[in-house]
C-alpha cells in the first residue's frame, strides 16, 4: 500500500485531469472514432483494475480484454448511438506511463470492436502532441492538464481538438510505502 507525500510548495502542481485530445479534421474524416473518443471517460478504479493486472504479469491486451468484458455498461456508453465502420485505419499516439499504457489498450479494443483497424504509438510526450498537431496520430487519451503538458498545449495551441476530459482528480506526485514514518517531501532528507 502506498501514499502520497504532502506537496506544500506545490512542487508537482495540484489535481490534474486527463484528456483526450484529436487531430484537426479528426471529425469529418473519422465521425464515429471522433464520437468514441469524446465519449470516453473512466475513473481511477476503472484503470487501477487494468494496471494492476499489468503490473502482477498479465499482458496488456489481456488486461484490457478482461476489463472490457467486465464492463459492457460502460463500453456502451462510450459506443452508443455510433455506427460501426469496415476497416477506417486509427493511430493513438500515447506515453509509456502505466495509466496511458491501461487506456490506450482498453480504447483499442472499444475501436477494434467498433470495425477500426487501430496502430498504437508510444512514444514520449513532446512527439505524442507533436502527432497529434501535424496529423501523423489522429489523437491521443494521454494529455495531462493544466500542469504537466501545459508546454505543449500552449505551443500546439490550435492545431488540436480537445475531445473531452477523460479522468478528473488524477495527480502527480512522489508516493512511498504506507509503513513509512513520513507524510511529506519536506520530510525528505538530502
Amino acid at each position: 500500500d502506498l501514499k502520497y507525500l504532502d506537496d506544500p510548495k506545490g512542487s508537482y502542481g495540484g489535481e490534474e485531469q486527463i484528456r483526450t485530445i484529436g487531430r484537426i479534421g479528426l471529425a469529418e474524416d473519422l465521425p464515429e472514432a471522433h464520437q468514441i473518443l469524446s465519449n470516453f471517460q473512466w475513473t481511477e478504479e476503472d484503470m487501477g483494475e487494468v494496471m494492476v493486472a499489468i503490473q502482477e504479469g498479465e499482458k496488456e491486451e489481456v488486461a484490457a480484454q478482461n476489463w472490457v468484458d467486465a464492463n459492457a455498461d460502460k463500453v456502451a456508453e462510450w459506443t452508443d448511438g455510433v455506427d460501426k465502420v469496415d476497416g477506417d485505419e486509427i493511430t493513438l499516439a500515447y506515453v509509456a506511463w502505466d495509466s496511458e499504457i491501461a487506456s490506450h489498450n482498453v480504447m483499442k479494443l472499444v475501436l477494434e470492436e467498433m470495425g477500426y483497424k487501430v496502430t498504437l504509438t508510444q512514444v514520449e510526450a513532446g512527439p505524442m502532441w507533436t502527432a497529434v498537431a501535424d496529423g501523423s496520430a489522429d489523437a491521443t487519451l494521454a494529455a495531462w492538464l493544466p500542469v504537466t503538458h501545459e508546454t505543449y498545449a500552449n505551443k500546439f495551441e490550435g492545431k488540436f481538438e480537445e475531445l473531452g476530459i477523460n479522468m478528473e482528480g488524477v495527480k502527480i506526485g512522489l508516493v512511498v510505502p504506507q509503513y513509512m514514518d513520513i507524510d511529506s517531501i519536506e520530510d525528505l532528507k538530502e
